[in-house]
């Protein structure tokens, strides 16, 4: 998905923009990027992270950078920042999305000026910063600019724009994704994700309404246009891909995922001799779910963080399945005769679930549960990048559904119901594929119920359907 943070201050602000940066990693390893006004010109630094971690591939240039303002990026897509010249002056800007309607834009705005071109391209695909920025830049100021965008953008896209008297901030027209603004002694911060804040020095200040636009200087913010009324922020934030740290529109992350994990064991009577979670974020529904079952938490097996990143985020699927599988270490004594409930946020593909049940099997495993934290997966993702899904037949639910049919239907309304025959049949086909003793997926209500925001301000498209 990609995750955004930027400082102003009255002192040098490298550090902090370095370490707000890194501790966006859990949202992307493609590129990373910082660029760092010195009070003459901006001092920009891209570099590939598929491989090696931000702070290893920065740590050497930060100590030849000096600047009271900056933005990094963490991006799954396209390299950032980038820095413009434009009759609107200098600045650097970043976002986080999906431009679902980036080709008609281009089509539709730029096809009647000749003098339009595209520097920033990959595989002759367009980098989606570079046509914000172009869009900005037709004009006549900033504020201006940015309104356009998300007058245009079909999708989502938030921004950070640095300029030589202070960044620039607008949140996505619906607010699927979160900025929040932090504050200490002579310095503000804007941060994708609030966990940034505390180790640096940060407190809460400000959360972003959907739509909204500030301007943040050394001194203050000044509200450039008020949020909308209007919000559709992605529930996925808490079940799966935010940090356990972080909190959006004031519901703690982790403190969901207890709470969601307590209403799957409510509704559940399997009786199993230990309770997991799927690390990293199967690990709070677990505990949540162990906390109201009174069956004992533990750690049959797990993840070596050193070297693996998220198994979402590689392109290739024979990646993804390397990552998944070489990630998790079992620990047979925990495993072997065993009967065990595993959480886990979600079921996408299958591909890492099988790879998952096939080692605690090999580890003599008696029987294997699995509890979701949300509902099947119905539909992909088109707001964020937080999958790589390229078709809704990659999706385990959709394939078992053309298993049972023979083909697509025409509606998946039936499937989308806990208490239709088609939903319970459905989920009987994953499990059986998945080779899984029970398979349990947390209901559409529940899981709106632990996050504890009004239904209609979140997004639930990728289980219902609903736009």
């Amino acid at each position: 998905m990609g995750g955004v943070f930027g400082v102003v201050s009255k002192d040098d602000c490298v550090t902090d923009v370095y370490f707000g940066t890194d501790y966006h990693s859990h949202l992307g390893t493609s590129r990373g990027g910082m660029a760092i006004w010195n009070g003459s010109c901006f001092n920009r630094s891209i570099h590939n992270i598929e491989n090696t971690q931000f702070r290893a591939r920065f740590d050497a240039e930060i100590v030849n950078l000096k600047g009271k303002m900056g933005i990094g990026c963490i991006s799954d897509t396209d390299p950032q920042p980038l820095t413009v010249r434009s009759h609107l002056g200098q600045y650097a800007i970043s976002t986080v999305g999906k431009i679902n309607n980036l080709e008609e834009i281009i089509a539709k705005e730029f096809s009647d000026r000749k003098n339009i071109h595209f520097m920033e391209t990959n595989k002759g695909a367009i980098n989606p910063t570079e046509m914000v920025s172009v869009i900005i830049d037709h004009e006549n100021s900033f504020k201006e600019g940015l309104l356009k965008v998300q007058e245009l953008i079909q999708g989502s896209c938030s921004i950070l724009l640095l300029t030589p008297q202070g960044i620039y901030v607008s949140r996505d027209r619906l607010g699927r994704t979160p900025l929040v603004l932090g504050k200490k002694k002579d310095a503000y911060c804007v941060s994708s994700e609030s966990c940034a804040f505390a180790n640096l020095g940060y407190g809460f200040n400000y959360e972003l309404g959907p739509g909204e636009i500030v301007f943040v200087t050394a001194e203050g913010l000044e509200r450039i246009s008020p949020p909308g009324n209007k919000m559709q922020m992605c529930s996925f934030l808490w079940v799966y891909y935010g940090y356990p740290s972080s909190t959006y529109e004031g519901v703690s992350v982790e403190a969901m995922r207890y709470r969601n994990g307590a209403l799957l064991a409510r509704n559940d009577n399997v009786e199993v001799d230990m309770v997991a979670g799927v690390p990293d974020s199967g690990v709070g529904h677990a505990i949540g779910y162990s906390n109201q079952s009174k069956v004992p938490y533990g750690r049959p097996f797990i993840k070596y963080t050193p070297t693996w990143s998220r198994s979402f985020i590689p392109q290739k699927q024979e990646i993804r399945n390397l990552v998944a599988r070489m990630k998790l270490m079992p620990i047979p004594e925990l495993v072997k005769g065993k009967s065990l409930l595993f959480c886990d946020d979600s079921i996408v593909r299958g591909t890492q679930m099988r790879e998952t049940v096939d080692l605690l099997y090999r580890c003599k495993a008696r029987e294997v549960h699995i509890r979701t934290a949300c509902p099947p997966i119905l539909f992909g993702c088109k707001y964020l990048n937080f999958s790589v899904s390229r078709a809704a037949k990659e999706l385990v639910a959709r394939r078992a559904i053309i298993k049972l049919e023979g083909k697509e239907p025409e509606s998946l309304g039936a499937y989308c119901d806990p208490a239709s025959v088609q939903y319970n049949c459905m989920v009987d086909c994953i499990s059986k594929g998945l080779n899984l003793t029970t398979l349990k997926y947390q209901s559409i209500h529940d899981m709106i119920k632990a996050i504890g925001i009004d239904e209609d301000k979140l997004c639930t498209y990728c289980w219902n359907g609903k736009e």
